[in-house]
């Protein structure tokens, strides 16, 4: 489960998560994938969305720790994917015939395949990963290394992304793991981000966002979190978006 960030004095709210033995087909990937001779990471994607960077510092590590990506948690967006969507088109390396009259010529066109492999992983699968901002937060420090959490600035209908890693006293990775966020997920990070951001008053979260505060109420108790506002306020809103709609329909 994921804890999302609350305020002071309120129970943080967990989002729904799926375990990695629950992803369809992913235990069948991971038995059948390669495992590189100085591999320290794997990027998992399903139906071309990417579900999960995972990262330690030791090929020995990854060959030990590569069957627990079934014990992990992925989101439902990526559940929902693998148990919907259609197969997708195989990735495949295409090197023509033509050109190629020796060894070395043949190690030049799979170097390239390589380096043309790598920037559109980098630009277009990648991307909703490498391209955004994050907000580090250290948690806890044991002898040299600190675990820290990071999150994205929730940027609505976009792919988002939060994480944690373990740190050595130098700043290298002992260990990095990410978690997919469904739009749902982005929506509601989005709005707890912008509440902290304003000192988690809701007057000025709403000029933030550029609506009347009764709007905002109303959509924090829809996203649920109708328990950060007291019932009557909540009943204040209903009743400001009743008159609203009324005059409305009156026009």
């Amino acid at each position: 489960m994921v804890a999302a960030g609350h305020p002071p004095g309120t129970l943080p709210r967990v989002e729904e998560a799926y375990a990695g033995t629950e992803v369809h087909g992913l235990a069948d990937a991971l038995r059948v994938f390669e495992i590189h001779p100085h591999q320290c990471g794997v990027m998992v994607y399903v139906a071309d969305a990417l579900a999960a960077a995972f990262v330690v510092p030791h090929p020995d590590d990854y060959r030990a720790l590569h069957p627990t990506l079934l014990r992990d948690l992925y989101g439902e967006l990526i559940h929902h994917y693998a148990t919907l969507m259609p197969p997708v088109p195989d990735f495949r390396a295409r090197i023509p015939d033509a050109g190629i009259r020796s060894l070395t010529h043949l190690r030049t066109a799979v170097a390239e395949q390589e380096r043309d492999w790598t920037r559109f992983h980098d630009t277009s699968m990648a991307t909703g990963l490498l391209s955004q901002a994050y907000t580090w937060q250290s948690v806890h420090r044991m002898g040299r290394f600190t675990l820290s959490r990071f999150l994205p600035t929730f940027r609505p209908k976009q792919e988002n992304h939060i994480g944690e890693a373990i740190t050595d006293d130098s700043g290298r990775i002992a260990y990095l793991k990410t978690f997919r966020l469904s739009e749902n997920q982005v929506r509601r990070g989005h709005l707890l981000s912008r509440l902290a951001a304003n000192d988690w008053h809701l007057a000025s979260t709403a000029a933030d966002l550029g609506e009347e505060e009764a709007q905002l109420g109303l959509r924090l108790e829809s996203a649920g979190f109708g328990f950060l506002l007291r019932q009557d306020v909540l009943d204040g809103y209903r009743k400001q978006r009743g008159r609203t709609r009324a005059g409305a329909d009156r026009r």
